[in-house]
């Protein structure tokens, strides 16, 4: 396989294939993210994605799952992703589902036939990093859309039979904005109200922008008790239904798991358990990074 740089994919697809069919991210522009900082934005050749798809048809008998990496491979044309999902399915045929990382402008610059063609072709869920719903926030991190946006985008997925699994970073408005972060947050995952919400938490790279705020004084990092509050304020504000929570990334400093919002209060619970004991909360601080 023509791996190019270090490769991510989301932790639920972790047993699959990965096909590299970019490089790096297409804004790659985020103050906190490091992910793709050694490399820039291409895309590859559909000769040499075609290649990896043979020889890793050579190599596994049977593949179900397949990622199309790197950082927003939604941004390509609908014509060379169908090209693409053609020759999956020619060589796969067993394959299940085919995903792939989204921006929001990656999916606003597609309408909803394409969305609905690459669907029925195999591509069946979507990765999208909200990372906050806040305005104030978005523009700090330099996230590239706007709430209204992110919201446009969510929906537009939402509207399909497309699977949408959407992010959000805790901490990421700091000390100053946590409460703005968590409110408008909610109210944009409210509005998407998308299958999957994964919640992470703000860890910065030495060789960010963000990491420069914070030398200067100019961002602080949330306490892990703090962390909590707005994870709190958070869930306490969102109005969603079958949406599967997941906050058990190994840079969260609490395992959290349910259905939103069926699993509301036993959630707020289990938060508040931890908020009030702080020595539960000590023995959480090393997370697995």
């Amino acid at each position: 396989m023509n791996y190019e740089g270090t490769i991510y994919r989301p932790p639920s697809e972790g047993k699959s294939l990965i096909l590299q069919v970019t490089l790096g991210c297409s804004h790659n522009k985020c103050t906190f993210c490091s992910m793709y900082k050694d490399k820039s934005f291409k895309i590859k050749t559909y000769s040499t994605i075609e290649s990896d798809l043979k020889e890793a048809r050579g190599k596994y008998s049977e593949v179900k799952r397949i990622f199309l990496a790197d950082g927003d491979a939604f941004i390509l044309k609908t014509e060379f992703i169908l090209s693409i999902l053609f020759k999956i399915k020619e060589l796969f045929p067993e394959c299940e589902r085919v995903a792939a990382y989204a921006t929001p402008k990656a999916i606003n610059l597609k309408n909803a036939e394409e969305i609905e063609e690459l669907y029925s072709n195999g591509l069946k869920m979507l990765y999208m990093g909200i990372e906050s719903g806040s305005d104030t926030v978005l523009k700090s991190v330099n996230k590239g859309s706007n709430a209204s946006e992110i919201i446009e985008a969510g929906m537009k997925i939402m509207a399909t039979d497309m699977k949408l699994s959407v992010t959000l970073i805790s901490g990421l408005g700091g000390k100053k904005l946590w409460r703005e972060h968590a409110i408008e947050s909610a109210k944009v995952i409210s509005s998407i109200n998308p299958d999957y919400l994964s919640l992470l938490t703000l860890i910065v790279d030495n060789d960010t922008e963000m990491a420069r705020k914070i030398k200067n004084n100019k961002f602080i990092v949330l306490s892990p008790a703090e962390v909590l509050l707005e994870t709190y304020e958070l869930i306490t504000n969102l109005k969603v239904s079958n949406c599967i929570f997941r906050s058990n990334h190994a840079s969260n400093y609490v395992p959290l798991k349910g259905t939103l919002n069926d699993d509301q209060k036993e959630l707020l619970a289990e938060i508040k358990k931890y908020i009030e004991n702080k020595n539960l909360i000590d023995r959480n601080q090393l997370r697995s990074l």
